[in-house]
């Protein structure tokens, strides 16, 4: 069955998530859709100085949004801000220091920047990574786990009440279609059974974000909630992570904006508010979660297991003494910029 999967995933891919799939389905977009201005309006972004999350963050800007930059090496950080405010214009653009990796630090990070800020009207969640061995991090998470799942969880978590303050609130989550192939494996969210194949553990991250954003929906609504499959993109993630794959597949890849389009399209348009929350987007359409007779689908008990565990990880890492000041941990200021 699983050989089934995947081949069908793949074939869809190459129809749906290249270059050629994005310009087909672009056929159909609304132009209009994005024809807004977002002055007044404030965005979180994760990953925001390279690939999906930089052309995002330029779009916003380029929209009069203010944005902030949350990324974890500082250089390039503000390398990619200064591009940004040099060519939108567009001076409201802050860089904040955290490594998604390190959950306490995603903790610490977010609670700051509720007490430094009155609103934050979108929360984008798009940092993420692919470590291709089992290494765990200052938690003893497992990495992929930390960054793409823990460090979500954690981030989204408590920003939740500073959303739900502000006008239009919206969560959007980029995942990938390879959660497809992927059943929520609630007995072993870190990957410890088996052999670590990082392609499956990535794909199996994504699929939790997938119910995440279900729960989330559910639990929250007033907050729109959304989750993406950015198709496959010339990413410089994508060439460091899956050389093999990037190379095959060459320029078949989208751009960085094509992958980025609907991130940018649920984040400003009123279409996007107009759609139920909890769902998942592919090119400005919302897509089934599981691909047609895969055994993927979860059982009510062990979503609730997903989420008990989280919230326990969660309460663990929020109950350990405090560290030491870091200045990494912090939000630069518009004058450090």
């Amino acid at each position: 069955m699983s050989l089934y999967r995947n081949a069908v995933w793949f074939l869809n891919g190459i129809h749906q998530y290249t270059r050629k799939g994005y310009e087909a389905a672009a056929k159909d977009f609304d132009t209009q859709d994005l024809d807004v201005s977002v002055v007044g309006r404030s965005f979180m972004i994760t990953g925001a100085n390279s690939g999906i999350g930089r052309a995002t963050a330029m779009a916003v800007a380029q929209k009069g949004g203010t944005v902030h930059m949350v990324c974890r090496n500082k250089d390039r950080a503000e390398a990619a801000r200064e591009v940004i405010v040099n060519e939108s214009g567009n001076t409201e653009v802050y860089v904040h220091i955290v490594d998604m990796e390190e959950t306490r630090q995603v903790w610490e990070f977010a609670e700051a920047f509720k007490q430094q800020h009155r609103t934050l009207n979108v929360l984008i969640n798009n940092a993420g990574c692919m470590v291709h061995k089992r290494e765990t991090n200052a938690e003893g998470l497992e990495k992929n786990f930390a960054t793409n799942t823990m460090g979500v969880y954690i981030l989204t978590e408590s920003l939740i009440p500073l959303l739900q303050k502000s006008r239009d609130p919206r969560v959007i989550t980029v995942s990938s279609g390879g959660m497809l192939v992927q059943k929520l494996r609630a007995d072993d969210l870190q990957s410890e059974k088996g052999f670590f194949d990082s392609v499956m553990v990535y794909a199996q991250n994504k699929r939790q974000q997938v119910v995440l954003t279900q729960h989330w929906a559910k639990a929250n609504p007033v907050i729109h909630f959304s989750v993406m499959h950015p198709g496959w993109v010339d990413t410089p993630a994508v060439s460091k992570s899956m050389p093999q794959f990037h190379r095959m597949m060459g320029e078949r890849l989208r751009r960085v904006e094509q992958g980025a389009d609907t991130v940018v399209w649920l984040a400003l348009s009123r279409a996007a508010a107009r759609t139920q929350s909890g769902q998942f987007f592919q090119d400005r359409r919302c897509v089934p979660t599981h691909l047609p007779l895969a055994w993927t689908h979860s059982a009510a008990e062990d979503i609730q297991a997903f989420i008990i565990q989280l919230d326990a990880l969660a309460a663990a890492i929020r109950s350990q003494p405090d560290a030491e000041p870091d200045a990494h941990t912090h939000p630069a200021t518009p004058e450090t910029l």
